[in-house]
């Protein structure tokens, strides 16, 4: 395993752990980090996100594989997630192919790519099957986990 492998391997064994400050750690302070259920973060919101996720899951496991260097800077891994939603308290299980690009030792780049609709279906059930491939339910949902990341922050930042 090469030593940006090795940064993508600490990362991922962090979230096992659920440990968001050395995922954190992981990352450069400029981060650039999509996914579907996010859409584009930058700097303090990605750190922010995963200490929000981390803190609230319940009944989470992770496993992770196939961590690749396609080059010297860029990286795959593929992870899953299983966890209980908090919002409907339906089980989830989030197959993910993640995307890095590493430079100085940190990790500059990164967006996870998962199915929207397979992903709502489980969460939200009938509605989330039904609509789920929508891209106005989709930026719905985006827009749902924004403000769930943005009441975190605010609350965070009142203690």
């Amino acid at each position: 395993m090469n030593k940006n492998e090795e940064i993508v391997a600490r990362f991922y064994t962090a979230f096992q752990q659920l440990n968001w400050q050395t995922m954190n750690n992981c990352y450069a302070e400029d981060i650039v980090f999509f996914d579907p259920a996010f859409g584009l973060l930058k700097g303090e919101e990605v750190k922010n996100m995963w200490e929000m996720l981390c803190t609230n899951a319940k009944d989470f496991s992770l496993s992770f594989s196939n961590i690749k260097s396609l080059d010297e800077e860029y990286i795959i891994c593929d992870w899953v997630a299983t966890y209980t939603f908090s919002k409907t308290g339906r089980p989830v299980v989030n197959r993910i192919r993640a995307n890095m690009r590493i430079a100085n030792g940190l990790i500059i780049e990164h967006s996870d790519a998962f199915s929207l609709h397979k992903w709502s279906s489980q969460a939200l059930g009938f509605s989330g099957w039904l609509l789920g491939w929508n891209r106005f339910f989709q930026r719905r949902i985006q827009n749902n986990a924004r403000k769930n990341l943005l009441r975190f922050i605010e609350k965070k930042q009142s203690i």
